[in-house]
């Protein structure tokens, strides 16, 4: 009994290492059947892709050829360089051109160009064109006001009346707003309470009248809107740095406001040049702001001609005297004719040979 016991259980562990085998050899025969089906799936769609290509490359070929042979008109909104490709299909811009518009200028600051582009001449320009026409401003000026200023076009017209409005009750006469609004077209972008702080602040600083304040305006508007910060510095330079008094400040910014636009250092180095080099005194500088308004290279190369001369002398009280304002007056030629009477020759020669060295600044480079 036990001897058969034993035949039966080998005889099963035979028949399983048989049954193992087999199922192995008939799974890798299954692998290689779905390998060699997969490989002829494959092959059929790369074969039809590539037939399908081949029939379609004559088609797409005379579509590009189509595509390439049409010249006709493209629509506005298809990206461009410049302006100048939708000038032909936009009636806006060949009004504005006729304006005197200058699109270069306007497409050189970013998004101007696209906001220009979109604009419709009939609702979004011409209706502008009328204030500007009701409040005296030329025609000739419309196309300076726009290449500076085209976002003008995005105002209310309710709120440009109101600050023109604005104006007119603080006394400014019709000459003097068409001039503060063909010179400085973003003083309509200032709404009436920036524009009034911007007043009383150079009131209150330099102690000014409605009307030294009124001239100041009108002399430069730019120097109303201007920025702020710029604008403290150099009140700072011209009162500390400098030394002016009150009453001399405020002569010498009613008389010259760009100066509050120059950088500091610029009239640092021209102050320090007419004082101490040319002898002037502050009196004589107020008398005359235009030599704080000149380089002071062009100072420097005239009055050291005038020394060369013998003929540098500002003094009103003592002889040959010539006036300061003169120095900076004129072209080379009229300064030679008129203030230096001196022959031409001498001057290119002093100009090529005995120019001053002047000191290199960071900011020459």
């Amino acid at each position: 009994m036990f001897c058969s016991a034993i035949r039966k259980i080998l005889l099963n562990s035979q028949n399983a290492a048989k049954y193992t085998a087999i199922t192995l050899q008939l799974r890798n025969l299954r692998g290689q059947q779905a390998t060699q089906k997969e490989v002829e799936v494959f092959c059929s769609q790369d074969v039809t892709k590539e037939r399908n290509d081949k029939e379609s490359e004559p088609a797409i070929q005379e579509n590009s050829k189509q595509v390439a042979l049409d010249f006709g008109k493209r629509e506005a909104h298809v990206p461009s360089f410049n302006l100048a490709a939708y000038v032909n299909n936009s009636s806006t811009l060949q009004q504005l051109i006729s304006l005197g518009v200058n699109l270069h200028s306007i497409e050189r600051r970013k998004g101007l160009g696209d906001f220009v582009l979109k604009l419709d001449f009939e609702k979004n320009v011409k209706p502008y064109i009328t204030f500007l026409v009701d409040q005296g401003i030329s025609p000739d000026d419309f196309g300076r006001m726009f290449t500076k200023n085209p976002l003008l076009f995005k105002e209310d017209l309710d709120d440009l009346q109101t600050r023109v409005e604005y104006l007119k009750s603080k006394r400014f006469s019709n000459e003097a707003r068409q001039r503060i609004l063909t010179h400085n077209p973003y003083w309509l972008m200032f709404s009436t309470k920036r524009v009034d702080r911007r007043l009383g602040y150079f009131q209150k600083e330099f102690r000014l009248s409605g009307h030294d304040l009124r001239l100041l305006a009108t002399r430069e508007p730019n120097v109303i809107t201007y920025n702020m910060e710029h604008l403290r510095k150099s009140v700072f330079t011209l009162r500390e740095e400098m030394g002016f008094n009150q009453k001399e400040l405020s002569a010498l910014v009613v008389r010259k406001p760009r100066l509050m636009m120059t950088p500091p250092d610029d009239l640092i180095e021209r102050f320090s040049y007419i004082h101490q080099d040319m002898g002037l005194s502050h009196a004589q500088i107020v008398q005359c702001p235009e030599l704080l308004a000149s380089r002071e290279f062009r100072l420097r190369e005239r009055h050291e001609f005038l020394k060369l001369l013998g003929r540098a002398q500002y003094d009103p009280k003592k002889d040959m005297y010539i006036s300061p304002k003169k120095i900076v007056e004129g072209n080379n030629f009229y300064f030679l004719r008129n203030v230096a009477k001196g022959l031409n020759h001498n001057f290119i020669r002093w100009t090529t040979k005995y120019r001053p060295v002047m000191p290199i600044r960071k900011r020459d480079f």
